[in-house]
Parts: C-alpha cells; structure tokens; sequence
C-alpha cells in the first residue's frame, strides 16, 4: 500500500503524524488478513511498534504487510514500511509492527482460517517465532498464565551443566 504524506498528515515539526501511519498500516493489515482468510476481519491487537525514522512531508509511504502465521480464528500480519524521499531518490525504513486480526464469520463470531505455508527463509523465521509473540500477547492480555506459555520457557531455558 502507498500513501502521499500530505500537508492534512503532518505535525508541527512536518512529520508524518503517529497516529495517521496507524490508521494506514491498520488498512494494510486488513486487505492482507482479509485476502488471506477470504472473508471481513478485525483488529484484536497491534504490538511492538516501532518508529525509526519520520516520514516528512512530501513523502511517499510505502507499506508490506504479509500473514505470517494463522492459529485456529487469527491471523499474525507483519507490517514494514518505508519512506521515500521522491525529491532526493532515496528510500529509508521508518516503522515495522505486528498486528493481529481475528477473521469473522456472516454473524461477526470468529471462524477458522486456513494456515499459513511459509517458503522462504524469512517466512519461516517469522512463522517460527509467532507462537512466542502470541503467547506473550496472550499473557500481556491477560489471558494466559505465564507458567502456561511453553514456547517462551523453552525460549528462555538455559541448561544447568
């Protein structure tokens, strides 16, 4: 997804308003959940976001944002976005961010997706490590224990020798 940072975008230093790139990730997430489970879903969380670098005014946003990894009713989306500087031809990173989207079914309850297949080398790290951010949302959520999240105990285990 690609936007134009506007005059209407910014904030009183001419940079790319926070809660603007939220609401254009948030779209972003949407088509690629919404593509990958082929019916509406919803926002359940956003973690982990990161500002690097301002996007000014002027600049085009540049957004990605690939499913990573689906559970039995949600989907983790993995955000990247990027500036660029038309003017001076140069891209740079500004934000990266984990998003979670439950799919919905014609009555709005959740339904069962169909599981990601990661291919390449980044796919299947981010797939890998899914499981753990999940947890951690979870118990963050308050809606597990941490005694019951053991992917990030194994994560943590160190062996005693």
């Amino acid at each position: 997804m690609n936007e134009l940072v506007l005059p209407n975008d910014t904030n009183v230093f001419g940079n790319l308003m926070g809660g603007r790139l939220m609401y254009w990730m948030d779209i972003a997430a949407a088509m690629a959940a919404g593509k990958h489970c082929n019916s509406p879903s919803m926002t359940a969380s956003v973690d982990n976001l990161s500002f690097k670098n301002p996007i000014k005014l002027g600049n085009i946003v540049h957004i990605e944002a690939k499913v990573t990894r689906a559970f039995t009713t949600s989907m983790e989306i993995h955000l990247k976005v990027w500036g660029e500087d038309s003017l001076h031809q140069y891209k740079y990173e500004s934000n990266e961010a984990y998003f979670t989207f439950v799919a919905l079914d014609p009555n709005g309850k959740p339904r069962s997706v169909v599981p990601v297949i990661p291919e390449t080398e980044d796919e299947k790290a981010h797939f890998e490590g899914a499981l753990r951010r999940r947890q951690l949302r979870l118990i963050l959520g308050g809606k597990m224990k941490p005694t019951d999240a053991n992917e990030l105990k194994a994560f943590f285990a160190t062996s005693n020798p």
